[in-house]
């Protein structure tokens, strides 16, 4: 394999990324309020302009897996993975409907404490932030591995150098500066990043001829795969389990740490509904640039005439855009450094939040409640910088676990992450639209679902009897040196009696995936199941999570309609269902006349005091009537009777 070297100005650009993302940490580490309160570190004090917490959002989710995987993925078989990040476009949408109104009053700092809210249950927010954090440490395992596997094939970069790097230069600047830090260093990430893409995607276009020619260089190859309608669960990738699935999968991202952090950040409502519009288009926008990329790096390789992995310069396809990087940039000193620093950001960026993430997770929801007021503001932030650290360390850990498991970024993600992420996702949608499932269904339905799929996919990713999809035939060999020689595969296709290059090709990958298939043995049983497309795997944990909440709370028991506070619920019944009746839409929301003659009396202040009475009358009939117009007839008469008696 072709071995690259990096240019003196290669790592001084890569070194002014790391020097920049810790210089913020130490700014705000002696700023404003110095992050000595719990409130200012963890959630920056809620005073956060959306825009800059709109971009860190944006830069929190674009990974090594984006920076790495997409390509890799569209390398190998084809764009067709770009209906995904469709169907997180929608959900992201919807997210800001209906999940926004109900988050950003409760003014919570850990997405957990919801689940305590809404269930009155310590044991089902204990089990939320354990799958919680198992989904944000095996993430920031995943994308702490991609860019040390890919740097060390490609450049020399070794494996524990790059894991150490990112990890340290993180758990430096989120440590010390807090949330505000990770979101300024974010905003700066985000532009390194884009940088990075934009000039491998106008110098690789340039150097295929063109983007008419980029396109039809893929047509030819069959990347232009947008579209699979298979009904065959076992097929790798489908319209159904990428577009529809993700919607579904989607939800989860919506109630991930980092985005309720974000939200609570911001100073109202509006804002925060302000900050995911701009996220929602922009991060789409930044997938479709990623898969982009994977396209460009076919072209390219079919323009030189040599594909990377059939010339054996390389056999993971996350090392593919490395590759391209110092094959387009040799000769512009750099530029290679310049995409070290865009890949180093992506990972900074998210593992910076996930870090602050888990720090927020492990005071809110484990520390505070054990030690509550004992514990000064100074010690508490203590506590919270301590375990940055921790989770560091054991995010390394698991970098180094995930090197075991082969595939392409985005495979690898979607196989160990949707174990924890499913059921996690499963117990979210139950406390936002079952309000009739009780506390004890909820955390049965979560730890029947955390079970079966974490079984599912240890075996999807590690049994022998599982087929792995053959990639698509590969770009092209006729150029490939060979001992000092050019390998011209139209002569062996003259040899083989083959049509042409593309067809040879093709020959080729066929008789490999016959002769691996053979030495597979056909899955028995129980094993039928591990053949289901990785992609099923946090929708089946969704849905069992669903299915068995509401079966247990069946048998023992549902709540009655106005057992639920309906601050805690998300109602689409006014939005979506608006051709319903009136009466029956009430009845879905689980809301009756008695809750709201309990919780006036409750909430509403000395009766004497009309004025504030009336204030108060007001901003509750907003949250509990939502438009419904018996509700606010009802409301009303009870006010006007209370304004009588006082």
């Amino acid at each position: 394999m072709v071995q690259h070297h990096f240019h003196v100005a290669d790592f001084v650009v890569f070194a002014l990324t790391i020097v920049i993302s810790v210089g913020i940490g130490i700014y705000y580490a002696f700023s404003g309020g110095r992050q000595k309160t719990t409130s200012e570190y963890l959630v920056g004090g809620r005073t956060m302009n959306f825009i800059p917490v709109a971009i860190s959002l944006m830069a929190s989710f674009e990974s090594s897996i984006m920076m790495l995987g997409f390509p890799a993925e569209t390398y190998v078989y084809g764009i067709q993975n770009i209906m995904a990040s469709l169907g997180f476009f929608v959900t992201q949408l919807l997210f800001i409907e209906f999940i926004v109104p109900l988050i950003h009053p409760l003014k919570i700092t850990s997405a957990y404490e919801y689940l305590e809210l809404r269930f009155q249950s310590r044991s089902v927010r204990l089990l939320g932030t354990l799958m919680g954090v198992l989904t944000y440490t095996w993430y920031m395992g995943v994308v702490l591995f991609g860019p040390a596997v890919a740097l060390e094939a490609v450049t020399g970069f070794s494996l524990w150098s790059s894991i150490f790097v990112i990890s340290f230069v993180s758990v430096v600047y989120t440590a010390i500066g807090g949330l505000k830090a990770v979101i300024w260093t974010d905003v700066f990430q985000a532009v390194v990043m884009l940088t990075g893409i934009f000039a491998i995607l106008i110098k690789g276009t340039i150097d295929s001829g063109g983007p008419q020619a980029v396109w039809d260089k893929a047509y030819d190859g069959g990347r232009l795969n947008f579209f699979n309608f298979d009904p065959d669960p076992r097929t790798r990738h489908t319209f159904w389990n990428l577009f529809v699935g993700n919607i579904i999968r989607s939800f989860g991202l919506g109630f991930n740490q980092s985005t309720i952090q974000r939200i609570s950040s911001t100073k109202t409502q509006a804002e925060a509904k302000r900050m995911l519009l701009i996220v929602a288009p922009c991060f789409l926008i930044s997938l479709c640039l990623a898969n982009y990329e994977g396209i460009v790096a076919y072209a390219y390789y079919k323009t030189k005439g040599c594909d990377p992995f059939e010339s054996k310069q390389l056999s993971d396809p996350n090392q593919i855009i490395p590759l391209i990087v110092m094959d387009i940039f040799t000769y512009l000193p750099g530029m290679p450094g310049l995409f070290l620093a865009s890949l180093f950001s992506a990972s900074l960026s998210t593992l910076s939040s996930g870090l602050s993430s888990l720090s927020a997770l492990l005071w809110a929801d484990i520390v505070h409640p054990i030690v509550g007021p004992r514990v000064s503001e100074s010690k508490a932030t203590l506590i919270a910088k301590v375990s940055v650290c921790i989770f560091g360390v054991l995010a390394c850990g698991v970098a180094i676990l995930v090197s075991q498991v082969g595939g392409t970024l985005t495979q690898i993600a979607g196989s160990l992450i949707s174990a924890f992420a499913g059921p996690l996702t499963g117990l979210f949608f139950i406390a936002c639209f079952f309000p009739r499932i009780k506390a004890k269904g909820a955390f049965f339905g979560g730890v029947t679902g955390l079970t079966f799929s974490t079984w599912l996919s240890i075996g999807i990713t590690f049994s022998k009897s599982v087929k792995k999809t053959p990639w698509l035939p590969p770009a092209s060999t006729e150029n490939c040196p060979v001992d000092g020689a050019i390998l011209n595969t139209t002569d062996l296709a003259d040899v083989y009696g083959a049509v042409n290059v593309t067809g040879f090709n093709e020959v080729t990958s066929t008789l490999i995936w016959n002769i691996t298939s053979a030495a597979i043995r056909e899955p028995e049983g129980i094993e039928k199941l591990y053949t289901l497309s990785y992609n099923w795997i946090s929708i089946i944990g969704t849905l069992t999570t669903i299915v068995m909440g509401l079966l247990f709370s069946l048998v023992t028991g549902m709540n009655k309609p106005g057992d639920v506070d309906p601050r805690y619920l998300a109602s689409m019944t006014d939005t979506v269902f608006i051709f319903i009746p009136v009466c029956i839409r009430r009845r879905i929301r689980c809301i009756g006349p008695q809750f709201i003659k309990d919780e006036y009396k409750a909430r509403f202040p000395d009766p004497t005091k009309t004025q504030t009475m009336l204030q108060t009358a007001t901003e509750f009939k907003l949250i509990v009537t939502n438009g419904d117009e018996n509700l606010e007839t009802e409301f009303t008469k009870q006010t006007d009777e209370l304004l009588r008696k006082s």
